[in-house]
Parts: structure tokens; sequence; C-alpha cells
């Protein structure tokens, strides 16, 4: 869903891959069509979340199913290959990768847009599966994080355009993803796992607050109405602060209330890599070429908070 490992890039694929006549070669579109899954987008948004709604489940549940397990972990790679597939289309088409397009590089193809069709309904089709096998609950959630992911930049919803985007993407990757991995093996949800998603969902829309504030023009001139476009550049560096600050805090209440294990608290160290995007977004929130080293740091602050507090929670198993 439009996050830091997307930055601003061209769009179609580069020169030297192109057929003699213009076109982009069938070798170039298979390329483009892997990289439209980026393994660190899938490892950090969509696997560690759910891993966190297995352990949860595991820890506290005492419930682990494995054939639901993968089953689910295949409904999340349909969904991720489907967003990643409409945000290269919608943003090639009507987005801010317009903006500064070089005139020479062809239009995207239209077997993108197919492709996350093909994606989405096959994610639809895992989540009626699990539906049916273990409850209509699991239908919720599979609905309300499809809704989510089909119109983050497609029209006529474009949850990114209307401010909502960070907010789709917390949920989505948070309480969402968690508790729908939850319910998978328990058949129940908790406010302890409520809670413990808090974690990634705060991190992650922290994370998709910050990779907006190097496309603050491009956005604002395609009329893409994100929180940074809409609380200026300095305004989305405290933003994006603050809620990582916050998703972080979550770890230590919920150790001190008996909420989260004692162990969970190891999960601060990511602290230290919030401190260094931070020093680094201050310095250089107006200079878009030398911000990237902020997201990457807060890319580090979250795979390293939500890996250590998931492997906290299912360390609580042993213990």
């Amino acid at each position: 869903m439009g996050l830091p490992v997307s930055l601003a890039r061209p769009v179609g694929p580069p020169p030297h891959a192109r057929a003699a006549g213009g076109q982009p070669t069938l070798a170039n579109r298979l390329l483009l069509v892997i990289s439209l899954v980026r393994y660190r987008f899938f490892l950090y948004a969509g696997l560690l979340p759910y891993l966190l709604g297995a352990a949860w489940a595991c820890a506290v549940a005492g419930a682990f199913d494995p054939a639901l397990f993968w089953s689910g972990l295949g409904g999340v790679v349909f969904a991720v290959i489907g967003v990643e597939a409409f945000n290269e289309y919608f943003d090639a088409k009507f987005g801010p990768d317009r903006v500064f397009i070089q005139e020479d590089l062809p239009p995207i193809s239209d077997g993108v847009l197919w492709l996350g069709i093909a994606a989405f309904a096959a994610a639809i089709a895992v989540g009626l599966y699990l539906s049916f096998s273990v409850g209509w609950p699991i239908f919720v959630f599979a609905l309300l994080g499809g809704l989510a992911a089909m119109f983050y930049v497609t029209p006529p919803v474009r949850w990114a355009y209307r401010g909502l985007g960070e907010t789709v993407i917390g949920l989505s990757y948070g309480p969402w993803m968690v508790l729908g991995s939850l319910y998978l093996h328990a058949r129940a949800v908790s406010w302890g796992a409520a809670a413990a998603s808090l974690v990634p969902g705060l991190l992650i829309t922290a994370l998709a607050v910050i990779n907006a504030v190097p496309d603050f023009h491009q956005d604002r001139l395609v009329g893409k109405r994100n929180l940074v476009v809409r609380l200026g550049r300095w305004g989305g560096v405290v933003l994006y602060g603050v809620l990582a600050a916050v998703g972080l805090a979550v770890i230590p209440v919920g150790a001190a209330t008996g909420v989260f294990p004692p162990a969970a608290l190891g999960a601060l160290v990511a602290l230290v890599f919030l401190v260094q995007s931070l020093r680094h977004a201050r310095a250089t929130y107006e200079t878009p070429r030398v911000f990237i080293p902020a997201i990457r740091a807060m890319v580090r602050c979250y795979v390293t908070a939500v890996g250590l507090f998931g492997a906290a929670v299912l360390a609580d198993v042993w213990v």
C-alpha cells in the first residue's frame, strides 16, 4: 500500500529492456511483474503482523492449526500482489508517477491491472474458503482488508487521495491483520491481542506518513491530499515521530500491566532506529534526495520492534 520500499521510480521498463519498436520486451514485462511484489514490502508490511497474530494464538489461546496458517498466508500473498499491481497501475495512470515521467517511456501495460484483478480474486477465494472453514468473522476481516487494499488508489474511492490512506494502512496491517490471524486459530479475539495489534498498526502508519514526505510536491500537484500534504512536510515529520513513539510505548505499558510478557520489553531496542530516523528527518525533510535514510531507519525500527515483539510472545509458550 504505497509504503516506504516503493519509493519514487520511473514508470515502465528501462530503455535498454525495450524492443526496437519502442515496446517493452516480454522479459521486461516479466521482470515488472516480479518487481511488483518486493520482498521487503511483504516482509515488514504483510508477514510480521500475520505472524504476530499466529504467535498470540499459539502462546495465549493455546491454539494453532498449520493448514489454516498456510492457507491464510497464501491469502496474504495474493492480497499483497493485488495491492502492488493496483498501486503501480493507477499511480502510473493518474497519480504522482506521471508528474515527472520521461516522455520516451512506454505506458504501463494493462496486464498489470489484470494481474491485480486476478490476485484479488484469488485472495477473495481464499477468504471465502477460510470463512466456510472457520466462521463468518474471517469474512468480515477479509472484506475490510479487501476494500482497504483495492480502493487505496483505485477510483472512485481512492483512500489515499482523501486523507484516509494512512488510517487504512494502519488498520489493515494492525488490528485487522493481527486479529484476523488470531481468529483463524482461536475462533475468538481478545482485548490483549487488540492491544498488541497497536504496535504494528501505529508503526506502519508512521511508515506511511514518512514515506509521503519526499513526495510532497508530486502528491500535491495530482490532488493526493494525504496527511503530509495537509500538514506540510515538517508536520508530517512530527506526526510520524509521535505515531512511532506511541506504538513503541504500548509495549512497556502492556508489559507493566501483565498483558504482554516481560520479554516483550526487548523490542524497545528499536528506539535506536527511531532516534536515528528522527534526527535525519529533522535535518533533511526539505531535501527529498537526502531524506531516504530517514525512511530506511524507520523501516528498521518497524522490523525490529514487531519482529522482537512477536518472538517474545511466541517464546512465552516455552516459558
